[in-house]
């Protein structure tokens, strides 16, 4: 089955639906799509999107995944662009063609067949997965929080290890309600966080056998030396001693070994014993990049990409986000944060409106650090802001560094929406947040 397109209009496809994906496909459909001037597609393996760093939110339970879901046909709709649902699994680049792979219900039955689709630019903005770099029991025993689906996973099992402990006549043994997060990155801090509170909040509901202070423990493995190796010493210092005082167990310098359905062993001989593991150590591009079309790639997956965001083997192929190595003036590459993709979605539309134009000058992509924000659910939030206005490194923390990481999102939201939709749609929440549970209880 082959999707046709208009052969005068430039056709435009974008693979990867996440935060970047989702906002260039929004802007170049309201401007070119809109205007008749190019066919925007969308292609994503998912019907929904959640943005990704709500993940460790929905795992931990306090937040409820369909308040916060969009529906990729319906911003489809209504901004101009087309959605296909999917898996890009060839690329054909003499051809300048995509094929994507059979999409099955959860019976096993074909809902769609194999498609290609022809391209005059293709952007491929697929994100990034967890990297468990071979360990033994890891993919096996371990759950990683790439996706919606992974975090509603972990969240299940969270909420019948309580209810199994609960009904069982039997103490809570050891390692039954320990939750082990190896990776203190920032999904890895703020999961701790997270999950101290609602683990709470969870057991207050009626597990009236179950004492939380006792019985349910938190433990964050990190091979580095301290909790968030990639952020500035102060900053790590700050949430190390927030943990801390959460009773969260901090093992630094314990590079994990194995992973087994008893608990994790590291290489310094040391057992926890966990019946809950989640693997938040190291990322990578998907493994179907890997070779894909006789493009460059990494020894990540990554997709080697010129400063304009071209792949390095073709011009018409562009990739941007964590599945993307785009080099900076200090010999390394642009490190795979939500707040680059962000500015390289801004940088493509620019960069597709010069090609439909025809116009071969293309835009550079310079990595702007505008610095980390940290948020430990309800206790605090900390980070730093850079930029020359503060004379290099601004550390801050409390209700200015939690309004600043909430902001975060709403500009997220403004981007596919616009400002009064984020506004009403802030509103909504606000107002159905205090008729609800704080926690999600199934």
């Amino acid at each position: 089955m082959k999707n046709t397109v208009n052969e005068a209009s430039h056709h435009v496809v974008i693979v990867g639906g996440g935060a970047g994906g989702l906002e260039l496909a929004t802007k170049l459909g309201n401007s070119l799509g809109r205007q008749g001037k190019a066919t925007i597609t969308l292609i994503d393996q998912s019907k929904t999107h959640v943005w990704k760093p709500l993940l460790h939110e929905i795992a931990a339970g306090s937040m409820n995944p369909e308040r916060h879901e969009l529906v990729y046909l319906a911003q489809a709709h209504w901004h101009h662009f087309s959605f296909r649902l999917g898996s890009m699994d060839r690329l054909d680049r003499a051809k300048r063609e995509i094929s994507i792979s059979p999409h099955f219900d959860e019976d096993g039955v074909e809902v769609i067949p194999r498609r290609t689709i022809q391209y005059d630019t293709l952007i491929i903005a697929v994100g990034s997965t967890t990297n468990d770099f071979d360990i033994k029991g890891a993919s096996e025993y371990s759950i990683a929080l790439d996706t919606q689906d992974q975090a509603e996973r972990f969240h299940r099992r969270l909420h019948n290890a309580l209810l199994r402990a609960q009904t069982q006549t039997a103490v809570v043994q050891a390692g039954q309600l320990e939750v082990v997060i190896v990776g203190a990155g920032a999904t890895g801090v703020e999961l701790s966080a997270e999950l101290h509170n609602t683990t709470r909040e969870l057991a207050a509901y009626g597990l009236d056998k179950i004492d939380a202070d006792r019985d349910i423990k938190i433990s964050l493995v990190e091979a580095s030396e301290r909790v968030l190796p990639a952020l500035p010493p102060k900053l790590s210092n700050s949430v190390a001693l927030e943990l801390k005082k959460l009773d969260v167990h901090l093992y630094t310098g314990e590079r994990v070994t194995e992973v087994t359905n008893k608990g994790i062993h590291t290489h310094s001989g040391k057992f926890i014993p966990s019946a809950l593991v989640v693997w938040a150590a190291g990322i990578k591009a998907p493994d179907f990049l890997r070779d894909i079309g006789g493009l460059e790639t990494n020894n990540i997956n990554q997709l080697v990409v010129h400063r304009t965001l071209q792949t390095s083997l073709d011009a018409n192929v562009f990739a941007f986000g964590d599945c993307a190595a785009c080099p900076r003036d200090n010999g390394e590459t642009v490190p795979p944060r939500a707040q680059a993709a962000h500015q390289q979605a801004s940088m493509l539309v620019k960069t597709v409106k010069n090609r439909v134009a025809g116009k071969k000058d293309l835009p550079e992509y310079t990595y702007l650090d505008y610095g980390s924000l940290v948020n430990l659910g309800s206790y605090t939030t900390v980070g730093n802001l850079m930029g020359s206005i503060f004379g290099g490194s601004l550390f801050i923390e409390g209700l200015i560094a939690r309004l600043m990481y909430q902001s975060l999102y709403k500009m997220h939201l403004m981007a596919l929406h616009g400002f009064w939709s984020m506004v009403l749609q802030t509103l909504a929440r606000m107002i159905t947040r205090r008729t609800e549970a704080q926690v999600k209880l199934h």
